[in-house]
């Protein structure tokens, strides 16, 4: 994928997106801000105001995802009719270590205070998220990823965040050679992927609605002639009977790589044929040693237990070549997580396509951003325990 295309078709979905899905009038952030920075910014009115520098920054590892906070900020500042000066520490997409400080804010104390609340919610989850995603295109560099997150957010605005870190951090893994992501599933948030729609084929419930997976297929491919064609496949539990009588329908997408199959297992059962022992089997005929290597119960799921495992995908491959489809393409979906795509990767599991949202972070709390003020009219003064955050906006205002 062109990432240059991806990060312009970024930018401008930026540029589309901020002020629509977040308040910029002072009543309305007022009322969504802890209120103590409405108390505190009524003293600092009564007593004097003055320019603070905030510093803002994650406790662990992350990708600097700010522009969607950053930008929300400086739309804020224009319309209150305030200056603000922003300084981004890593450029987007960049790689910064725990506590590391990803901005410094300065600008009126009275015009700040009540935007830090609102500020943090927009930070440490983008973050976190690119860094899963950046991850997961490194464990699988050969593989395209499909963002299917939005199902899983809380609204829009969290259905943003997370499209937009999926962007992000896939640009980052891109640029150290891997596939990264090449769209997602729906149009709102298709921009961050250099893309004007979503992408995606069928539902279960189409299936269900059909009757049968073969019927679904026909139903689509006679709506959508022109298209690719990827059917789910696990409705029915014959992930390979159903597939073998896809491909048989239609010989010539399978012949020309124009046909998918998607496995998506429930995690309750077995892929069609399988149990645990045959499962080993598997995964001893394509990938001999692989499952003496497992470190973890995790891992061992992910490679040889129920659902969308690594011998499952194996078995579909099998299936697939030994009746004469190999051109036929398999993706996979299904809590493929950072864990999960990493097991995939030591099994050599053959996946042509990871449709995943399980880039959201896992455990909220990791996401939780903290700013702290640094400065007040250019004194640096910070709360013990915190002196860390001093040094870069030293060094920032030195080079200034």
């Amino acid at each position: 994928m062109d990432t240059t295309k991806a990060s312009s078709k970024a930018a401008e979905t930026l540029a589309n997106a901020y002020g629509v899905t977040g308040p910029l009038d002072e009543s309305t952030i007022l009322s969504r801000a802890d209120s103590y920075f409405g108390r505190t910014r009524q003293i600092v009115q009564h007593f004097g105001d003055c320019d603070v520098t905030y510093a803002v920054f994650i406790r662990r590892p992350v990708i600097a995802a700010c522009r969607l906070a950053v930008s929300w900020l400086q739309n804020v500042a224009q319309e209150q009719g305030f200056v603000l000066d922003c300084r981004e520490v890593y450029a987007e997409g960049e790689w910064v270590g725990a506590g590391e400080p990803l901005l410094y804010l300065t600008g009126s104390f009275v015009k700040l205070a009540p935007l830090e609340t609102l500020l943090l919610q927009k930070l440490g989850a983008a973050c976190v998220a690119a860094h899963n995603a950046y991850q997961m295109c490194l464990a699988l560099p050969e593989v395209p990823f499909l963002a299917m997150e939005a199902r899983h957010c809380s609204g829009y605005e969290m259905q943003e965040q997370m499209g937009y870190a999926a962007g992000v951090g896939s640009r980052a893994a891109q640029r150290e050679g891997a596939r990264g992501f090449i769209g997602n599933a729906n149009d709102a948030t298709a921009g961050f992927f250099g893309l004007d729609k979503g992408l995606g084929t069928m539902p279960h419930a189409l299936i269900g609605y059909a009757g049968s997976t073969l019927r679904a297929a026909e139903m689509y491919a006679e709506v959508f002639p022109n298209d690719p064609l990827t059917v789910l496949v696990d409705y029915f539990g014959q992930e390979i009977t159903d597939t073998l009588t896809v491909c048989q329908r239609f010989p010539e997408h399978a012949a020309e790589g124009r046909l998918s199959v998607r496995l998506d297992t429930h995690g309750g059962r077995f892929l069609e044929g399988l149990d645990p022992q045959s499962s080993y089997a598997v995964l001893e005929r394509n990938t001999p040693g692989t499952i003496r290597r497992y470190r973890s119960d995790r891992e061992l799921r992910d490679l040889v237990g129920t659902g969308v495992s690594a011998a499952a995908i194996w078995r579909m491959r099998e299936a697939l070549n030994e009746a004469g489809y190999p051109n036929v393409k398999i993706v996979v979906s299904s809590g493929f997580n950072v864990d999960k795509c990493t097991a995939m990767h030591e099994a050599h599991a053959p996946i042509d396509v990871v449709g995943t949202g399980s880039f959201i972070p896992n455990h909220w709390s990791e996401t939780y951003a903290t700013a702290d003020i640094v400065a007040y009219n250019g004194d640096l003064r910070v709360k013990i325990g915190r002196e860390f955050l001093l040094g870069k906006v030293q060094a920032g205002k030195e080079k200034a």
